[in-house]
């Protein structure tokens, strides 16, 4: 459920249809922006999750990812999670991570460096996993004060936490704190510095954007338009301020250097084949990100009969 690119009530009716076709498990961004102007969207995604928790009954949902450092406090995102879970009847995981100046300076308080967001995140992370103990928590840390905090609604299990990765650092906080790893990009170390840190049996989800279309050229299209900054790295995207900033430092990227890495079309076979390098680097779990709000419902009815099918058996 990709908040970026499509209202509230349609990221419902999108999650309640890939429920009935079969899909594993959701995702859902949390953004205050878009990447670029032309995905146009941006609702509140825990709102939206509230929504989807009641209209969907066995399908995992999951943020993809929070970040509990600037916009949001930790003890708040404590209380959002503890709720979700509830609602969901135990379905909820809390994927969580160190953000992006996209979403996050909208409460003027700046964007701190890399090594001081690692910090805070790892201070959120325990002071969630303290207010899911249950009791009070009082709490003066480095980046965060908790004042006497409680959560009065909590699940009999805590969701799980999965933290987003990019390189060393956050593969070794991911497997010291989280229950599972998130990650964007194919790549076996952060697998293996995962496992070596902690993380050895846990889940390891990858995501790949993808772009359906029985046209290919319009599927490249779309994605070009839409999806050319997911190439840039994390490097780069975390620090961009504002869609503007993405629409400019992606000018030069061509449509062929986008459909080189995503998907693009209706060749199940180029789908399987851009997907399986997750396998092959040892993530358990791929979330598919269909590109163009307007083209969910034509990809899932796809995907129902013919990619599904084949992911399965790769």
């Amino acid at each position: 459920m990709m908040t970026e690119q499509a209202g509230p009530r349609q990221l419902v009716d999108d999650v309640v249809r890939a429920e009935q076709i079969g899909f594993d498990f959701s995702v859902t961004s949390d953004h205050y922006f878009p990447w670029l102007d032309s995905q146009g969207h941006a609702p509140y995604a825990w709102s939206v999750l509230g929504a989807a928790a009641q209209a969907t009954s066995s399908i995992p949902l999951t943020t993809y990812v929070t970040c509990p450092t600037v916009r949001y406090h930790p003890a708040v995102v404590a209380q959002k999670a503890a709720t979700l879970q509830l609602l969901s009847e135990g379905r909820f995981r809390l994927g969580l991570g160190a953000g992006e100046n996209l979403n996050e300076h909208v409460v003027g308080q700046g964007w701190p460096s890399a090594d001081v967001r690692h910090e805070m995140l790892e201070e959120a992370i325990e002071i969630i996993r303290a207010l899911f103990d249950g009791g009070y928590l009082t709490h003066r840390g480095t980046h965060y004060d908790v004042d006497s905090a409680k959560l009065w609604d909590l699940p009999d299990q805590p969701p799980p936490i999965g933290v987003a990765v990019s390189g060393p650092r956050s593969c070794g906080l991911a497997g010291r704190l989280a229950d599972m790893l998130i990650a964007v990009e194919p790549k076996s170390e952060l697998v293996a510095d995962f496992e070596r840190d902690g993380g050895a049996g846990k889940p390891r989800i990858g995501q790949i954007p993808v772009s359906y279309d029985p046209d290919r050229d319009a599927a490249i299209a779309r994605a070009h338009d839409q999806f050319r900054w997911f190439g840039s790295g994390w490097k780069v995207n975390s620090e961009l301020p504002g869609p503007a900033s993405f629409a400019g430092s992606t000018q030069f990227v061509r449509p062929e250097d986008v459909a080189a890495s995503i998907p693009c079309g209706d060749d199940v076979e180029e789908f399987t084949e851009l997907i399986r390098p997750f396998v092959d680097a040892g993530f358990t779990d791929v979330a598919l990100v269909q590109i163009g709000g307007d083209h969910q419902r034509p990809f899932l009815d796809w995907a129902e009969k013919q990619l599904l099918p084949a992911l399965r058996e790769l």
